[in-house]
């Protein structure tokens, strides 16, 4: 039975106007985990707790087998961390970023870092001001892998990449937990980048936990019924999950299509995207 790579439990954590309620989700090790929501859900309050960068005020939080508290640096060594945008000096290269990250890693690999530059077509020479979005990004991700991190926490790391290299980074996500050592959260506005990569689905909104999910039974169960207003009336609302009404169409999200497709002929019942389940839940209504 696999172990948790990273398990929050109850997680809150309360400002004036917002509060992250309750948040419990687990990445067992050699899974990737998508975390999606929309803007202002709670997504970045709970990577800065898990990262230990802001104080929850409840729960608890267990990093590579360590209470997020009590990390000592040579498990913090085996956290790969990539937010949105670079966190490194602009007047550096890659190629003194290297000596930088170097001291401060004792499992620096310096010969992959530079065969990772290369990968990504990034010049080691140029300082990094001169970088677009898209190169940051694929710096930044080099760092991470660069000292061999066993868990990979990475906030929108390739918002900024067009779908080529995108779908390049997604492949060296997949390899790095092939070894089923290597985890990775991954909170992320491309959810069908997730659809292709995650093994699980944690979903935020407005601070409280909707679900936590194997991607494929997402996928394979849920679904949505399109019908009109007298079919949709006569849907059990025990059936219903959330519904919306779009002008002359209803769609209701359900989570067992094949099941809906039985029970309610009359209508049209499609596979759900993680996309459009979220959308349902942000802006459909219970019945």
């Amino acid at each position: 039975m696999n172990r948790n790579a990273l398990t929050v439990s109850k997680l809150t954590k309360k400002y004036e106007a917002f509060t992250l309620s309750n948040i419990s989700f687990e990445v067992p090790q050699g899974t990737i985990a998508g975390l999606i929501g929309e803007n202002g859900a709670g997504k970045s309050t709970t990577l800065n707790s898990i990262l230990g960068l802001i104080h929850k005020d409840e729960g608890a939080i267990s990093v590579l087998g360590s209470p997020v508290e009590e990390l000592q640096p040579e498990v913090r060594e085996k956290i790969g961390v990539v937010f949105d945008g670079t966190n490194f000096s602009e007047e550096l290269t890659p190629k003194k970023l290297n000596k930088v990250l170097k001291g401060v890693y004792r499992s620096w690999d310096e010969e992959y870092f530079f065969a990772l530059l290369i990968k990504m077509s990034l010049p080691a020479a140029k300082k990094i001001k001169s970088f677009s979005k898209g190169m940051k990004a694929k710096l930044s991700i080099a760092a991470a892998f660069a000292h061999h991190p066993k868990l990979l926490i990475l906030d929108e790391a390739t918002s900024g990449l067009d779908p080529i290299v995108r779908d390049d980074i997604l492949d060296m996500f997949l390899d790095f937990v092939q070894d089923e050592e290597n985890s990775i959260l991954v909170s992320s506005h491309i959810t069908s980048d997730l659809e292709k990569v995650a093994d699980y689905i944690i979903f935020i909104h407005e601070g409280r936990l909707i679900f936590s999910k194997p991607k494929d039974e997402l996928l394979e169960s849920y679904g949505i019924v399109k019908c009109g207003e007298a079919q949709f009336d006569m849907i059990d609302k025990q059936d219903i999950i959330t519904y919306r009404k779009q002008d002359y169409e209803w769609q209701v999200l359900v989570a067992d299509r094949n099941r809906a497709k039985k029970k309610y002929p009359r209508t049209m019942v499609i596979p759900a995207t993680i996309d459009e389940i979220m959308l349902l839940y942000v802006k459909g209504e219970n019945k």
